[in-house]
C-alpha cells in the first residue's frame, strides 16, 4: 500500500476496465480521485464516484471528450475549481478501430490518433500548471502493440508507439521540475475487449505468455500506482511492460 493521502489524481476512462482499476488502487491509497470519462458514459461514471463516497472516499466525475482541446480546457478548470490541486495524471483513455490498412478509412485512422495520441497532449499539456507546483507525477498507459505492432491495428500501433516517444520526450523536459512522466505497456488484459475473442484466438495468446494467462486490471493499477509513488522516485522516461512475457 502506498500514501496518497491529501493527493488528487486524475484519471482519464475511469469508467470501467482498466481506468477503474486503477481508481480503486489509489482509493484504496486514500488518494482524491478526479475521474474522467465521454458524456457517454456519464451514468456508468456516476455510479461508479457514488460508491467511493459511500466507501469515505473523496471523488468527483468530470466529463470530457479528451479529443477536444476545449473539452479537456473545461475538465481542468473544474478540477483546480473542486480540488484546488493535481498530483498524478493516469493518461488511460483510448480506443481502438481495428482494420487492415488496405481496408481501414481515414475517419478509423483519426478517431484513433485522436483520442488515443492527441487527447494524451490535451490531457498532459493541459495539466501541468496544476503538476508542476507539485512535483507532480504523469502515468499514461501505452501497449505492447505499441512495441511490436499487430495485425489490423497500425492505428492503434501507432497511436500507442507515440505515447512512449511522448513519454520519453517529457521526461526530459520536466526533469528539472521534479515531475515524472512514465509508461505502462499491457499485454492482454482481462477487459471486455478480451471477452470478445474467439475462444481459439484466447488460448493461442495464452500459449503466447509466458504465464499461461491473461493479466487482470489490477495488476496493470499495482505497476501504475508504484509509478506515482515515492517508490519509483529515480524512475522517470521509463517504460514498463505488464504482459505476462508474452512473445518473448
Amino acid at each position: 500500500m502506498y500514501n496518497f493521502q491529501e493527493k488528487v489524481v486524475l484519471i482519464t476512462g475511469a469508467s470501467r476496465g482498466i481506468g477503474l482499476a486503477i481508481a480503486k488502487k489509489f482509493a484504496k491509497d486514500k488518494a482524491k480521485l478526479a475521474l474522467n470519462d465521454i458524456p457517454q458514459a456519464q451514468e456508468e461514471l456516476k455510479k461508479v464516484v457514488e460508491e467511493f463516497r459511500k466507501q469515505g472516499i473523496e471523488a468527483k466525475y468530470f466529463l470530457a471528450d479528451i479529443s477536444k482541446y476545449e473539452e479537456v480546457e473545461k475538465m481542468m478548470g473544474q478540477i483546480q475549481k473542486e480540488f484546488g490541486r493535481l498530483d498524478v495524471l493516469v493518461n488511460n483513455a483510448g480506443t481502438i478501430a481495428d482494420r487492415t490498412l488496405a481496408k481501414m478509412t481515414k475517419e478509423e485512422w483519426q478517431k484513433v490518433i485522436d483520442v488515443n495520441l492527441t487527447g494524451v497532449f490535451h490531457c498532459t499539456k493541459l495539466a501541468l500548471p496544476l503538476l508542476i507546483p507539485n512535483q507532480g507525477k504523469i502515468v499514461s498507459i501505452s501497449s505492447v502493440v505499441g512495441e511490436r505492432g499487430n495485425f489490423g491495428q497500425t492505428n492503434y500501433a501507432a497511436s500507442k508507439a507515440g505515447i512512449l516517444g511522448f513519454t520519453k520526450s517529457l521526461a526530459k523536459e520536466l526533469g528539472r521540475f521534479g515531475v515524472r512522466v512514465n509508461a505502462v505497456c499491457p499485454g492482454l488484459i482481462e477487459t471486455r475487449m478480451i471477452e470478445t475473442m474467439p475462444e481459439q484466438v484466447r488460448e493461442t495468446a495464452k500459449r503466447l505468455t509466458c504465464l499461461g494467462r491473461f493479466g487482470k486490471p489490477e495488476e496493470v493499477a499495482n505497476v501504475v500506482a508504484f509509478l506515482a509513488s515515492d517508490e519509483s522516485s529515480f524512475v522517470t522516461g521509463a517504460t514498463i511492460d505488464i504482459t505476462g512475457g508474452l512473445a518473448l
